[in-house]
């Protein structure tokens, strides 16, 4: 029925924007997996110092995302992770959590 991929972010006050723009401007190569559906990056509340975002990646199933973990795909999404262009956005490390579908409705 599905499995949904997120990350937690917690972004820098004030570096929302540049947050945003990394994801924007990366080429994003999911379209070319096998059982990939879709991906939203949420923007959510406020913390104390941060603004917590979230990505969530839609797969047919958990084997699909784990394939992808392991894709030439995935390298070439993280290469660039921990960049300048990233340096002070990101406070912390993101937290994962995967979770299949036991219910959907439409």
């Amino acid at each position: 029925m599905g499995y949904i991929a997120m990350n937690r972010f917690k972004i820098a006050e004030g570096r929302e924007a540049d947050f945003e723009e990394v994801w924007k401007a990366r080429e994003s190569r999911l379209k070319e997996l096998k059982g990939f559906r879709e991906f939203r990056l949420l923007k959510g509340p406020k913390g104390d110092g941060f603004t917590l975002y979230s990505s969530h990646v839609l797969w047919d199933q958990q084997a699909d995302f784990q394939a992808w973990t392991k894709s030439e795909q995935f390298r070439d999404a993280h290469r660039n992770s921990g960049n300048s262009k990233t340096e002070g956005v990101i406070i912390g490390r993101p937290e994962f959590e995967g979770f299949e579908t036991v219910l959907h409705e439409a």
